[in-house]
């Protein structure tokens, strides 16, 4: 419940002489606050707009009760996009667009740059940083030869997380999409800024976590209508992104082990590519022949069909800030095995974590074991905790963006200084 309060006047008369004011304060529900709260213009700026980055932006548009327009760049060429995006962003937004009253940039947006070319603008605007992943936390590969990370031979370029953290500095306010993001960002920055050797403002960190809190990402479930699956054997659905953050050489020695005991199951590998994908997925290829039945990305419509197929949604990943792919599965009722580390404890109902999580190998295969040959038992979970994830479905998401957005552009741009 939320509160709102009617303050009314009336003339004064001979029992309260003088004008009076009555003020009562009214409780309301918060899907109810639309109709109170002012709508805001709301100019989005995502500089790498493609894959969950556009999927936020676009969900988020369609849902608020704002006036949000959308200030965009391609999703390629992700260092130059940390790099010159601010400065083109920044030429069209002065070009023409519209002064909004608040900014909602993500992470990719070098903040200070963009305020800094558009100040004779957008000097008295506030500005929302959502930080969808950060360049200090995230892991590095065990073979630098390949990935993101191939250029700078494995090794963190400390360029990038600088941007993160001058950005969070110029930005009024900073949201994180998960308590593990927030908690392992924080904790990993005095030791980034001692890195430094002199003038590295340590005192910086208390103040950007004063200014953070936890928003997460909405998620628009409505287009996920239910499908028909087949019940045997079962399905198993790799639905990530193919790169080596997602760990595929722990996810198939899991399925090979399954294999090698006797029991059935299919196996779908869907999700975005990357660039030249990790081996592993072509020795899978060869492996699992005969229990494939899709390999690579799925569009839309094929996309919820095997989620609605799948039984098992396994991940193996050393890095996950949130994770949009495993609750799109558990909403289509897809038991959830996962590491009992990153941001996957707080999806999840403390009921079902000794369930879905795992914290060995030992335990990730009794997990998978146990919903392989016990299907519909891992079916009834998952219909229980389809419903528990529904609270990130936009519809109960947006309302919360389009408060916390409100009252950061009622507050106007604060002093930034460190």
């Amino acid at each position: 419940m939320g509160f709102f309060t009617i303050r009314s006047y009336f003339p004064g008369n001979a029992k309260f002489p003088g004008k009076c004011y009555y003020s009562q304060s009214f409780s309301i529900r918060h899907d109810l606050l639309k109709y109170v709260m002012k709508s805001i213009k709301l100019l989005l700026v995502s500089p790498y707009h493609g894959g969950s980055h556009q999927a936020w932006a676009e969900g988020y548009r369609q849902h608020s009760q704002h006036q949000i327009t959308l200030l965009t760049l391609p999703d390629r060429f992700w260092k130059w996009r940390m790099h010159g995006g601010a400065v083109t962003l920044a030429r069209r937004f002065m070009a023409g667009v519209d002064k909004p009253d608040l900014f909602l940039a993500t992470d990719m947006l070098d903040a200070a740059t963009f305020l800094a070319l558009t100040r004779a603008r957008s000097w008295n605007t506030p500005l929302l940083l959502y930080m969808h992943e950060n360049q200090l936390t995230y892991p590095l590969p065990a073979d630098g030869r390949t990935g993101p990370m191939r250029r700078q031979l494995g090794e963190r370029d400390q360029h990038y997380a600088f941007i993160n953290f001058a950005s969070m500095l110029a930005a009024d306010g900073v949201l994180f999409n998960s308590h593990y993001h927030r908690d392992s960002f924080f904790d990993a920055l005095p030791r980034f800024l001692k890195h430094f050797p002199e003038y590295n403002e340590l005192g910086a960190a208390a103040k950007l976590q004063a200014k953070s809190q936890v928003l997460p990402v909405g998620i628009d479930f409505d287009r996920l209508q239910p499908a028909a699956a087949q019940e045997s054997p079962p399905l198993v659905l790799w639905n990530q992104r193919w790169e080596y953050d997602k760990n595929p050489e722990a996810f198939f020695h899991a399925l090979a082990q399954i294999a090698a005991e006797g029991i059935p199951f299919r196996l779908a590998l869907c999700g975005q590519q990357f660039g030249k994908r990790p081996s592993i997925f072509d020795d899978a290829l060869a492996q699992f022949g005969d229990q494939l039945t899709h390999v690579g990305y799925a569009e839309p419509e094929l996309y919820r069909r095997l989620l609605w197929d799948a039984a098992v949604i396994i991940s193996t990943a050393h890095h996950e800030f949130f994770g949009i792919s495993i609750l799109e599965a558990i909403y289509a009722h897809t038991f959830p095995i996962l590491p009992r580390r990153l941001a996957y404890p707080e999806l999840l109902p403390q009921s079902a974590r000794g369930r879905c999580l795992y914290n060995d190998d030992a335990q990730l295969m009794q997990r998978l074991r146990e919903a392989l040959t016990h299907p519909q038992a891992a079916r009834d979970t998952a219909v229980t905790l389809a419903a528990h994830i529904k609270k990130f479905n936009w519809t109960k998401m947006a309302p919360e963006y389009d408060k916390i957005t409100a009252q950061w552009a009622a507050s106007g741009s604060a002093s930034n200084s460190i």
